[in-house]
């Protein structure tokens, strides 16, 4: 029997929330034990009290309103970890829906590698059955799919599965960073640590990709509501936090040139597709 905690984070999406959950508990195991532990980032709409009335097991834990996704994730992850001696830990975006077998094959493309490993779930879109989230290798591009277990250099933290030695070894999240940039960080962490990033053999779930760039990607909008929206948690790219970012895992000469081309586009979008 596998003791598995998943972590979620969330924010006044209720019905997304309710239906991750809902799709979650399709896909345990019968090897499997199950934990929840998911922080309500302050959220209005009544997420942890709808979630604790129907799910009354879920871990439910008040956030600040300030945590965003990143800070959230950690604390639901350091909260999970004082609790228990957990197998494994799994990290899952409220907006992502499993497919039935999803657990069952994440944990056997760990097992199959001994766990010395982080597992990035692979997904598709609803609507087009396209790649949307899932590892990337070094250009960035996405590992897509082929029925076998891939090595990826980047992994996106839409569901990521950590066994109890990478845990071990490379430990939380980072809360340095706010929203974005911790999984990227992450998985650069547990490479730094000997472990290799690998993803699913399939796509075991759906996840729409966003439509839209930053605000601050797009010359219709004013500089001064581009400037606030590069410069707060949710505009991916916050200058501060990618720097952070790459100078800690590529060095200072790659930090200064996408501090430098990040300004760039902020202030001459067009330079670039929108």
């Amino acid at each position: 029997m596998y003791n598995i905690a998943v972590l979620l984070t969330c924010f006044n999406r209720v019905n997304k929330t309710l239906a991750c959950l809902e799709n979650l508990y399709a896909t345990i195991p019968a090897n499997v034990k199950l934990e929840i532990f998911l922080v309500d980032d302050g959220s209005t709409d009544g997420t942890g009290e709808i979630v604790s009335k129907k799910y009354p097991k879920v871990n439910v834990i008040q956030g600040t309103g300030s945590l965003y996704w990143n800070r959230g994730m950690h604390l639901a992850w350091e909260t999970a970890a004082k609790s228990s001696d957990f197998d494994y830990f799994v990290l899952l975006n409220d907006d992502t829906f499993l497919y039935p077998n999803a657990l069952e094959e994440i944990l056997d493309c760990a097992i199959s590698e001994d766990n010395n490993v982080v597992v990035c779930a692979a997904f598709c879109s609803e609507k087009t059955g396209e790649f949307t989230y899932g590892g990337e290798d070094k250009k960035d591009n996405p590992v897509i799919p082929n029925g076998e277990i891939q090595t990826c250099q980047n992994i996106n933290g839409n569901c990521l599965l950590v066994p109890k030695k990478v845990f071990n070894s490379v430990g939380n999240l980072d809360p340095i960073f706010p929203h974005a940039i911790g999984d990227y960080d992450y998985g650069q962490r547990a490479m730094k640590k000997g472990f290799t990033l690998i993803t699913t053999k399939r796509y075991l779930g759906t996840c729409e990709s966003n439509e839209f760039l930053p605000k601050w990607c797009y010359s219709s909008v004013p500089l001064k509501e581009r400037v606030k929206s590069l410069y707060s948690p949710l505009g991916n790219s916050h200058p501060k936090y990618y720097f952070i970012y790459a100078k800690r895992h590529f060095g200072l000469g790659l930090a200064l040139k996408h501090m430098f081309s990040i300004h760039l586009r902020l202030l001459i979008p067009n330079l670039w597709k929108q």
